[in-house]
């Protein structure tokens, strides 16, 4: 019986919240605010029109820990002999996270599908899966 607290989110889920969390309203919401719960309840509503349940702590956790994770590689990979790792789903985090200290204007990523449309979104996906 699976409370869903600590219920492993597919590639689907990560893959839907990152779509979501691409969106240029989100990431002006997200920008500088500490208080974010509306936020992350805003993406859980997001995600439950995907038919994805999850509540906005779920969200937010995930969030966090796709940053931390994006960030202790970079940190990482920084280091000279080290060899270039990656998580999954790096791309698609990088792609955002690059964008926040360089402002929307200059907000180039090559997996422009991020923000244009699920169909784009989802066309990519296969893309994804076929060349993983």
């Amino acid at each position: 019986n699976d409370t869903g607290a600590g219920k492993h989110w597919s590639d689907n889920e990560v893959r839907a919240l990152i779509n979501i969390w691409s969106d240029e309203k989100i990431q002006q919401m997200l920008e500088g605010a500490t208080r974010n719960k509306e936020i992350f309840e805003e993406i859980a509503r997001r995600l439950m029109k995907r038919g994805i349940d999850r509540d906005w702590k779920q969200c937010r956790t995930k969030y966090k820990n796709l940053k931390y994770e994006y960030r202790a590689l970079q940190k990482e990979n920084e280091h000279l002999g080290n060899p270039r790792r990656k998580m999954r789903f790096y791309d698609e985090v990088d792609c955002i996270l690059r964008r926040q200290p360089l402002g929307p204007s200059s907000w180039e990523c090559e997996s422009s599908s991020l923000l244009s449309g699920t169909e784009n979104f989802n066309n990519e996906i296969k893309y994804l899966n076929r060349t993983l």
